[in-house]
Formats: structure tokens, C-alpha cells, sequence
């Protein structure tokens, strides 16, 4: 099955290249729009197995909508604009995955928890890749639909200055204007679903493309970085990692979020998160 009639490269293949769920999707979607983000789609890596093997949310979602806020950006020059359609196209996505895998989350769909030791290796030798393979060549294309409503939903409707937590942590820890774009949906745990802490990819994200870059050719999915954010942030949260219970709501609307985030909602963590790296 193809990921879609433009893009002509057979989605399980593309998922074997790249190795992780949350880089082939931003891959295809970036390839589907025209785009051309390498070092953006290596540093997703980290956000495979749930954010860094938590079992929150697939990869597939975070790669997905960060290949969406990379659309916005090119289709919206505002950058408040950009950040609305990058969010609703976020809330599109989650719709969609839903709909086709039945949960959001890694460890719900594989079976499989990826805090035990060893259970990543279990994980590949039982064969069970091969689901997410499936999950991936189904979703591909449902995710470009899906994508492409939300992107056109969001230029309608909603306020011009959308905030999003994920893009102020993006800025704060160095993006430039696109990244930042690139980061807006992961806000409120994904399109607002309150699921795990979309700042926390961000910083995540943004902490594995400088490690990246310092780097060169070594394997990005478990770089000493990003392990050291997921580390200080449980310390801070005592292990929580879910944005609904950080916010202490679910956030109704786009415009509830960027209120929320504009009257310092959530200000603490995004400190924590933009420190630098140690």
C-alpha cells in the first residue's frame, strides 16, 4: 500500500529505513506537502515507544503533527496564524489515529511496556514490529487526509494569535520561526487531548537536534540528552507526564489553551524545560 498517489515510496519500507515510527511519518507527511526538514525528522526519534519508550502516545502522532506545523508555517506567513492551523491540524490527526488504531498510545498497541529491561528487545524478536509496520501503511494516508482538513479547518474560525505551550518551549530552547510552527500542535498532549506533556517533546525534540548536530552520525533515539530532560521532568512532576493532570484541565478549545499559557499557565515547567543542558 502506498502512503498516498503523490508520494510513490511504500510506507513499510520507509518505516524500515528510518527505524522509528515518529521520523517516518513526518517523513511522509513532509515529502506528501513538499517539505524538507532532515534534521527535524531525525530528532523526532526520541518521541518512538511513547516519548522516549513511555508508552504515552504512538510516534506516528508526533511525527504526523509536527509534519502539519512544518505545512502551516509554509502556507501562513503570520506566525500566530501558523500556530492555529498547526494546532487544529493536531486535532485532526488525533481524530483520525483514534479512529484507526482504537487508543493513542504506544504500550496499548503494542503490547508491550518499554520501561521493563529488556522488553524492547522481546519486543523485536516476537515479531511484533510488524504490527506497527501494518498500522503505519494503513494510517499514512488517513493521516494526510487528515492532515489537510485540519490545516484548511484552521485557517477559519479561530483567533489569529494562537499560542501554543510546545512552540514558546520550542523558542525558548533556540527554534527558529519554523520549528517553533513545527512544535505548536504537540500542545496540551496533542491536540489537546491531554495526554502526555507536549512541551516535554519539544524540549525533547529540540535537546536531540543540538545533540544531533554536536554529534554527527551517531544514533539519535536514545541520545544522553533527551534522556536527561524525561529525567528532571519526572523528578519535578513526581512522574506525572500527563498534560491533564499538569494543567489540572482539559482544554476545550484553542483559544482555552492559549489563554491559559498567555496568563503563565504551565510557566514553571516550560522553565524547567528551557534550561540547558547539562
Amino acid at each position: 500500500m502506498k502512503a498516498s498517489p503523490a508520494n510513490t515510496e511504500d510506507t513499510r519500507w520507509v518505516f524500515w529505513k528510518k527505524g522509528a515510527c515518529s521520523h517516518t511519518l513526518f517523513y511522509i507527511l513532509n515529502k506528501e506537502f513538499g517539505n524538507n526538514s532532515e534534521p527535524e525528522e531525525e530528532a523526532s526519534d526520541p518521541l518512538a515507544g511513547g516519548l522516549l519508550l513511555q508508552g504515552r502516545q504512538c510516534g506516528m502522532l508526533w511525527g504526523a503533527t509536527m509534519a502539519a506545523g512544518a505545512e502551516a508555517h509554509r502556507r501562513c506567513a503570520d506566525c500566530g496564524k501558523a500556530v492555529c492551523m498547526a494546532m487544529k491540524a493536531s486535532q485532526y490527526l488525533v481524530d483520525s489515529f483514534a479512529r484507526r488504531a482504537h487508543t493513542m498510545n504506544c504500550a496499548e498497541i503494542t503490547e508491550t511496556d518499554f520501561t521493563q529491561k529488556g522488553s524492547l528487545w522481546k519486543y523485536l524478536l516476537t515479531g511484533k514490529p510488524l504490527r506497527c509496520f501494518r498500522l503505519a501503511d494503513q494510517w499514512a494516508p488517513e493521516a494526510i487526509e487528515a492532515a489537510q482538513k485540519g490545516l484548511s479547518a484552521g485557517s477559519e474560525g479561530h483567533p489569529e494569535q494562537a499560542v501554543s505551550c510546545a512552540t514558546e518551549l520550542a523558542k525558548a530552547l533556540g527554534a527558529d520561526e519554523k520549528q517553533a510552527v513545527m512544535a505548536a500542535g504537540l500542545a496540551g498532549g496533542i491536540g489537546l487531548s491531554g495526554n502526555a506533556c507536549g512541551a516535554l517533546a519539544a524540549a525533547v525534540w529540540m535537546k536531540s537536534m543540538q545533540w544531533a548536530k554536536e554529534n554527527p552520525g551517531k544514533e539519535v533515539f536514545r541520545n544522553p540528552a533527551a534522556g536527561k530532560v524525561l529525567e528532571s521532568f519526572k523528578a519535578f512532576t513526581g512522574g506525572d507526564l500527563l498534560c491533564s493532570k499538569l494543567s489540572g484541565r482539559h482544554f476545550e478549545s484553542i483559544e482555552a489553551h492559549s489563554a491559559f499559557v498567555r496568563n503563565g499557565g504551565c510557566s514553571d515547567l516550560i522553565a524547567l524545560l528551557a534550561r540547558p543542558a547539562n
